[in-house]
């Protein structure tokens, strides 16, 4: 039998479109009809390279125009809430690039604009699909790896003066915060799905060398509710770059080294003395592909097949942006935070009180 092909647009026609376009030909299951960008120049060319007939300065004009099943928005940050809503006021389910909000009250604004709404909104979270990352979940969860007891999460990445040039960036309020919000965010989301709900955090962020409002590093001691502890690491300043995240079980040692993008053969399994068996429980099933945007896109349509919402949920999101406000709020008034206790300015905004060099 057919499956159903998805009409789908794209609002925001920069760098990470085109990974979106992609994903969304290579899926054979959605059709780019419209392309949506305040430049219009831009949404032309993009149109001309992807063969998507409309072409739009205004995500309500195509909202009205078409009968769309799904949009991508890959505009910058400040501007996914709003985008998003709309979305949802017309019915529309939106998938939202990260961070899909830039303040924890944004987010639970969608949440109740969900509720009113027949459809939902996803973030691109994709790290959470790519190879390896299913099968650690499945195994942990089956008890093979023994008890989670300590992890660690790399994102140190390089970012010069000219990256920050771009108007947007480097601005609490366009971006929400610097580098645990625009590049770590994945990795230490992947963390947060791996070892479940966090307990508290204790952190510091500091703005070392980048001429922008935000932090350029920052650092996180973090528990978790199942007694695993672990250290979160975001950086641009990182001549060497990397992206590196390891737990340790009881049992194992669980590995996963890249920069941007992995694959099965970027995991590594450790195997503790006595439990050689779960190196191999761990090689038996090996994963084709990367973690690009094509997994979470396979997952998102399958949802939609069943009548479901869209993996990743705005209740699966929230634990992340919580997390990243968490983490500001720790750093910027010197106390621990817990979960469900972040204070109400770092929840209304990232920067809450007011980082130390402002």
């Amino acid at each position: 039998m057919a499956q159903r092909s998805y009409r789908t647009a794209i609002v925001g026609t920069g760098g990470i479109a085109g990974a979106h376009a992609r994903a969304v030909r290579d899926s054979g299951r959605g059709r780019l009809v419209a392309a949506v960008d305040v430049d219009t120049d831009r949404a032309r060319a993009f149109a001309a390279e992807w063969d998507v007939p409309r072409v739009s300065a205004s995500l309500s004009e195509v909202l009205r125009a078409e009968d769309l099943d799904l949009v991508h928005v890959c505009t910058p940050p400040g501007t996914h809430a709003g985008l998003a809503g709309q979305c949802l006021a017309a019915g529309v389910t939106a998938l939202v690039e990260k961070p899909p909000v830039v303040s924890l009250a944004e987010l639970d604004g969608l949440v109740d604009a969900e509720r009113g709404s027949g459809a939902s909104v996803a973030t691109v979270f994709q790290q959470r699909f790519g190879p390896g990352a299913g099968r650690l979940r499945r195994m942990a969860a089956a008890g093979d790896l023994g008890r989670p007891l300590v992890a660690t999460c790399l994102t140190q990445w390089y970012r010069d003066d000219a990256y920050f040039a771009v108007p947007w960036r480097g601005s609490w309020r366009s971006e929400g915060g610097g580098p645990t919000m625009g590049h770590g965010i994945h990795q230490f989301d992947l963390l947060l799905s791996v070892l479940g709900p966090w307990r508290e955090v204790t952190a510091v962020a500091a703005r070392q060398a980048r001429r922008v409002d935000t932090e350029d590093v920052s650092m996180a001691l973090v528990t978790f509710e199942n007694g695993a502890v672990a250290t979160v690491v975001n950086s641009v300043l990182s001549p060497r770059q990397v992206t590196a995240l390891r737990f340790d079980y009881e049992h194992a040692t669980v590995e996963l080294e890249h920069l941007y993008s992995y694959t099965d053969a970027d995991w590594r399994v450790t195997p503790a003395p006595g439990h050689e068996a779960v190196a191999a429980r761990w090689a038996a099933a090996p994963v084709p592909g990367g973690s690009g945007h094509s997994g979470q896109l396979a997952a998102v349509y399958r949802a939609l097949d069943d009548g479901e919402p869209p993996p990743v949920t705005l209740a699966g999101t929230r634990p992340t942006v919580e997390f990243v406000a968490a983490l500001y709020a720790s750093a910027f008034t010197g106390e621990r935070v817990r979960a469900g206790a972040v204070p109400p300015a770092f929840a209304a905004r990232m920067d809450g009180t007011g980082p130390p060099w402002r």
